[in-house]
């Protein structure tokens, strides 16, 4: 992957970004996505073309790879750079489907209930799960043990995250004692097979979400769907709290642009000296910030130039390797800083966008013989989120004025238009929430 180089012009940032974040500008962006992009602070009106480093000689047959990161050296951080990916993917598919929508994926909780299902597949069936979940280059025969702990990394209390997954199987399925003892061993649930009793079924299995997401997630099923197979079950909470609190009097009602000519009012987060992690990215045409969340967690922010719903570019970069990088990169400054008050639910059937992802067997004829004797297949994903992002902080202001006059220059960073985010672990690198936010008032 390219490098990003972060250059910050730090004296003209001042006066470039605030007359930047006036009045947004109207055009889409259309043309091909780039390769992934150089990320620079430099001015945003008067900025010069981007500094990258020179190019590498060819290798010489024989010399030596690039050595690997060592943040992937983990076993438990590369299985968790694989299932990110797969969450990265799942969300270009979803997002494909809804352009004029917000969207927010929890994958994670997928993307454990997919590699939980993988233990009752037969060699063929295993393989067209293992090619989604980005598993190739891993050590399956630890495969398993290995999402076990990371599982409980990312359970930790301390992250305020509930991602919870099942598989919910056909009525009266007589399964395979030694599939449902690996599932309960490795991924910490057991399958809920249906009683016939389609209200008893649905109110056991709301419940169930319900309790396990510290009752954030409420309804998970309307009804028990009709040639219900296997359902893939996702849901997650996130009731964050950022590393610094915003003071609650600043909260102000404020314009959100939705598209040129109409907008809406929202509540804004202030905080006139905030100290966060920024860079503008010259290739993808957005300025990203990434502020720390209390448990370890972090989120990075990819807003773009102009006022678009089309993300596009921003979308199809994205990986875990290249947000890992751009994490390494952005520069620490001093930005007033004005944030949305989140508080989304969406409920998303995500059958048709897993079948865009190279799992088509899985939904016609798989092999998931381990798991019983009866043909089984994958009928339906249900999935459902929760999140907010109020003003609660785990300290109790931003730094004061004389703290802050260490970073000179400050900018001006407003997410006053649609914006795309990722939510994901520090330890890990895991992605944990990601949405793209065409009007935070959508329910």
């Amino acid at each position: 992957m390219k490098a990003l180089v972060v250059l910050l012009g730090l004296a003209a940032l001042a006066v470039s970004c605030q007359s930047q974040d006036v009045s947004p500008a109207s055009s889409p962006q259309k043309e091909s996505p780039p390769p992934r992009g150089c990320c620079d602070g430099a001015t945003l009106s008067e900025r010069p073309a981007p500094l990258l480093k020179e190019p590498e000689p060819p290798r010489e047959a024989g010399q030596e790879e690039e050595e690997e990161d060592p943040f992937y050296r983990s076993p438990v951080n590369k299985l968790a750079a694989a299932v990110s990916n797969f969450g990265y993917a799942l969300f270009r598919q979803q997002s494909g489907q809804s352009p004029s929508a917000n969207v927010l994926l929890s994958p994670f909780s997928l993307a454990t209930a997919l590699s939980a299902l993988s233990l009752g597949a037969g060699e063929r069936t295993e393989d067209v799960i293992s090619r989604a979940l980005f598993y190739d280059t891993l050590d399956k025969a630890n495969l398993h043990s290995t999402y076990k702990g990371l599982l409980g990394s990312i359970g930790a209390p301390s992250k305020g995250l509930k991602s919870v997954s099942r598989l919910v199987m056909e009525r009266k399925l007589r399964m395979r004692m030694a599939f449902v003892n690996e599932l309960e061993k490795s991924y910490g649930f057991r399958p809920r097979v249906l009683s016939g009793n389609a209200r008893a079924d649905l109110q056991e299995i709301n419940q169930w979400v319900q309790q396990r997401t510290g009752g954030k997630v409420v309804r998970f099923l309307g009804e028990i769907p009709v040639g219900l197979s296997i359902l893939l079950l996702g849901a997650a909470s996130f009731k964050g709290q950022w590393a610094t609190r915003f003071d609650p009097k600043l909260t102000k009602l404020q314009d959100f642009h939705l598209e040129e000519g109409r907008s809406t009012r929202v509540p804004m987060m202030s905080a006139p000296r905030a100290i966060l992690k920024y860079g503008f990215d010259s290739e993808l045409s957005c300025k990203i910030a990434q502020l720390p969340l209390a448990g370890g967690l972090s989120i990075m922010f990819f807003l773009p130039e102009t006022l678009t719903q089309n993300f596009t570019l921003i979308e199809e970069s994205l990986t875990a390797e290249f947000v890992h990088d751009i994490d390494k990169q952005l520069k620490t400054v001093q930005a007033a800083l004005s944030v949305p008050r989140l508080r989304l639910v969406t409920e998303t059937k995500l059958g048709e966008a897993l079948k865009e992802m190279r799992l088509q067997a899985l939904f016609s004829t798989p092999n998931l013989g381990k798991i019983s004797a009866k043909a089984l297949r994958l009928s339906h994903a249900h999935h459902k989120v929760a999140l907010e992002l109020g003003e609660d902080g785990a300290s109790a202001v931003f730094p004061s004025e004389t703290e802050a006059a260490r970073l000179n220059f400050p900018i001006v960073y407003t997410l006053e238009r649609p914006f795309l985010f990722v939510l994901y672990d520090n330890d890990t690198g895991t992605l944990l929430f990601i949405g793209k936010i065409l009007d935070p008032q959508q329910a």
